[in-house]
């Protein structure tokens, strides 16, 4: 077992594991088996529907996001800081994905996520 998961409340659990799944190097959307399906479809869902979509990467932290039904406000209390590549090329592609810059520093960058949860981009 992990020694830490994360988890992160969203109010579409299945499109912002999606997102954060390809921003994030190396995780995936933990795939849904035929068990898994059944099991949601007893419960009337689907993986769109699905309240709690996790996303995995070897040897890193599975990241979880859970339905909530209120919206992200003000700033977050904890937030993610990503240096995988460099800056300006990175949000680039993150915002083709979905995400928005909220506010650019001398040495970062502040974005949104789809749902508004604040993460920040430094160079590598």
């Amino acid at each position: 077992m992990q020694s830490f998961q994360l988890t992160i409340d969203a109010l579409s659990p299945f499109q912002l594991a999606h997102f954060w799944a390809a921003a994030l190097p190396g995780y995936e959307v933990r795939p849904y088996d035929e068990a898994e399906i059944t099991r949601l479809a007893s419960l009337g869902l689907t993986p769109e529907t699905d309240p709690s979509v996790p996303i995995d990467a070897d040897g890193q932290p599975t990241i979880w996001f859970q339905k909530t039904d209120e919206a992200s406000s003000g700033r977050n209390r904890i937030h993610l800081d990503l240096a995988h590549a460099p800056r300006a090329t990175e949000a680039k592609r993150l915002q083709d994905l979905g995400a928005s810059v909220h506010a650019e520093r001398v040495d970062h960058i502040v974005m949104l996520d789809p749902e508004g949860n604040q993460f920040c981009l430094f160079d590598p």
